[in-house]
């Protein structure tokens, strides 16, 4: 699996011109399953978003000016989550000019991993993760915060 995941002020999925989810501050990810993706992929990935150190601590002048605090830490005070399903992770344009997502994972057995990757990070951070539709045509905006934003691979994991 492959996530980027990218703090932001405040995030949102629209679907056919209706707001379908939305985040204030937190994480923003994209996720992508590929062929080779298992179960035990999912829980890692989703392990390591809930316990990365992302957020400084402004909390009474207490930032250090390096990231101190995890979502995890972080839910009590209304940070948030929004996942969104990012095949294009998976493609590859090493021939040609137009990509090929082969490596992508089959629609059915992605959108399982998927969930189970969504349901696995709301339990990890006791709090709802807001998701995009699998699948769908969606308009993602998102107001970066920093920028900060990291790239994960569950088959990589330096």
């Amino acid at each position: 699996m492959k996530a980027v995941l990218q703090r932001v002020h405040s995030a949102q999925v629209e679907i056919e011109g209706k707001v379908t989810a939305e985040i204030g501050p937190g994480l923003l990810i994209y996720l992508g399953v590929g062929q080779d993706d298992q179960q035990a992929d999912l829980t890692w990935l989703a392990g390591k978003t809930a316990r990365l150190r992302l957020f400084e601590d402004h909390c009474a002048g207490a930032s250090t000016g390096r990231p101190e605090l995890s979502l995890c830490t972080l839910v009590e005070r209304g940070y948030g989550a929004l996942v969104v399903s990012q095949f294009t992770f998976h493609a590859s344009t090493r021939k040609g000019n137009r990509p090929s997502f082969s490596r992508a994972e089959e629609p059915e057995k992605a959108r399982s991993l998927y969930r189970d990757f969504c349901m696995t990070l709301q339990e990890l951070i006791g709090s709802p993760v807001q998701t995009g539709c699998f699948g769908a045509d969606m308009n993602v905006t998102s107001t970066n915060n920093g920028p900060f934003t990291i790239l994960i691979d569950s088959q990589n994991r330096d």
